[in-house]
């Protein structure tokens, strides 16, 4: 039986109609083809077999430049992604080179220094950014610049990337009220909400679906209390002791982004009569721990692994496809209780 033959550029040249040499400066990313010849290449190319696949995501030919700005802080799910992006990064010879930008904070003009960093050999950048006017405007220099564009974990839908990764948050946030008014049984009563950022497109999508859950199908819960931390654990222990405070016989509280930890540290110390319903998002070693030790009832993780690997794929895969957009496709998450919580 005879093997197949991998297709050459001759190959992709016969097929496309064009010289080996514009053939050749499409699959190794270099000026000198049009938009319409690299996309006449590019599908020969797939067409061929010529490219690599992942997942059905179509590769590049060649080794490719990826960065990523994370605004890490003390955020522990942000380390543990920035951890999980380069270990992965580094398993692929596909990604030539793979740098981590740790954000100064979560303002535009904290991306904008950052990006003043940006290698010029980078091919594709992965953001977790808010949704501002400056910010998108930021984003769209990157690609007109050449280079391919993904969001993770929180969107920005007017700027101009190639795909998303992450979680649908409106459906998070669902999922919690859900989740919260289940296991109250009915009891009627008030909640607190604790809120990263609303700057945060990701986040103001958790909140609007929890309260729209609760006003279909919970109406006998009020939150009575939603503080924005800004992502500070700090604020959040003081928001959740004066909640505690105020309302003594508080049914729930939703911690929508970061800032668990002053929660947790909150209901340690006030110890209420009867413990809130707590609920929140990302499996870190913390949160692990809350669960075990009953002061968590429910995380509702993103899974920072897959999150990493899919960011990592869709950026190769936009970089080889001559397509603005990829298809979308969203993280499912993952409800832990202290019964199910994965090994590391």
């Amino acid at each position: 039986m005879t093997a197949t033959m991998k297709a050459t550029v001759a190959d992709i040249a016969r097929s496309c109609g064009l010289s080996t040499a514009t053939v050749d400066r499409v699959l190794n990313n270099r000026p000198g083809a049009s938009a319409a010849n690299r996309q006449r290449v590019m599908e020969a190319a797939k067409q061929l077999g010529y490219l690599p696949v992942v997942d059905q995501v179509v590769l590049p030919s060649r080794p490719a430049h990826l960065e990523f700005f994370l605004p890490i802080g003390s955020n522990a799910f942000m380390t543990d992604l920035a951890n999980h992006i380069e270990d992965y990064a580094a398993r692929l010879p596909l990604v030539a080179s793979c740098r981590i930008h740790k954000l100064a904070g979560i303002s535009p003009s904290a991306l904008q220094a950052a990006v003043e960093n940006l290698s010029l050999k980078a091919n594709g950048v992965g953001v977790i950014a808010i949704d501002h006017p400056r910010t998108r405007n930021i984003l769209r220099e990157i690609v007109e610049a050449g280079i391919r564009l993904v969001t993770l974990v929180s969107d920005v839908p007017g700027a101009p990337r190639s795909a998303y990764v992450g979680i649908d948050n409106r459906v998070a946030g669902r999922t919690a009220a859900l989740l919260m008014g289940r296991f109250l049984g009915g009891r009627p009563g008030h909640l607190a909400m604790i809120v990263g950022s609303r700057s945060y497109r990701g986040h103001e999508e958790r909140e609007m679906g929890f309260r729209s859950v609760l006003s279909e199908e919970f109406r006998n819960l009020t939150v009575t209390s939603a503080v924005e931390i800004n992502d500070e654990p700090d604020i959040s222990y003081t928001a959740t002791m004066k909640a505690l405070h105020n309302e003594p016989e508080l049914l729930g509280i939703y911690c929508v982004g970061a800032g668990r930890s002053g929660v947790a540290k909150a209901l340690l110390e006030a110890k209420p009569q009867r413990k809130p319903v707590f609920i929140c998002h990302d499996l870190t070693r913390a949160t692990r721990g809350y669960l075990v030790d009953d002061l968590l009832d429910v995380v509702i993780d993103q899974n920072a692994r897959l999150i990493a690997e899919q960011s990592v794929i869709r950026l190769l895969g936009s970089i080889a496809s001559s397509a603005p957009y990829l298809t979308r496709k969203f993280i499912e998450p993952r409800l832990i209780f202290k019964e199910n919580v994965p090994v590391q």
